[in-house]
């Protein structure tokens, strides 16, 4: 199965320091039945490229949580056992958040497929999403058209072999 785990730039380097990622249980994003429901589509690339789009949305809400990120969202596509990921059976699918999985443990970032980062001009608008999330999910329909704004930069598409300059540490 094909999971999209959300990070931030530390997050990647931490990953690509330690040869892993997520200590287990961590939240990722996958094409699930309740994600084909909510995005009503049967192709597999559009139900994959929601599933990064939610993904990207998280990867939002970890910048909002670290200030001192630089701004820019990151999404890792891996390949996981079918076993390793599964809707969070405790919770129950939260239908807020369509395409969550709860994958077991860490998983190694040679399973990685793609690396997904936003553009530096990207930053602005991410910035001023980050800012603007508590507002926009307290109902603000201003602070929801800022952090829309995020959502127009495409994340650009990185091999596995480029995250080492992406991190800063390529030769």
């Amino acid at each position: 199965m094909r999971v999209y785990v959300p990070l931030t730039l530390p997050g990647l380097a931490e990953a690509y320091r330690t040869g892993e990622l997520g200590a287990g249980p961590f939240t990722a994003y996958a094409v699930t039945p309740g994600l084909r429901e909510w995005y009503s589509s049967d192709d597999i690339e559009e139900l994959e490229y929601a599933a990064l789009g939610r993904a990207a949305q998280a990867s939002l809400r970890l910048l909002a949580a670290e200030p001192r990120a630089p701004r820019r969202r990151v999404v890792i596509a891996v390949d996981v056992a079918d076993r390793a990921a599964s809707a969070d059976p405790g919770r129950g699918p939260d239908p807020a958040e369509p395409g969550e999985v709860r994958v077991a443990g860490a998983v190694p970032l040679g399973k990685a497929a793609s690396v997904h980062v936003d553009a530096a001009d990207a930053e602005a608008d991410v910035t001023a999403a980050a800012e603007a999330l508590t507002a926009a999910d307290g109902g603000d329909d201003d602070a929801r058209f800022v952090v829309d704004g995020a959502e127009d930069h495409e994340l650009l598409w990185f091999a596995t072999q480029e995250i080492a300059n992406l991190v800063g540490r390529g030769d």
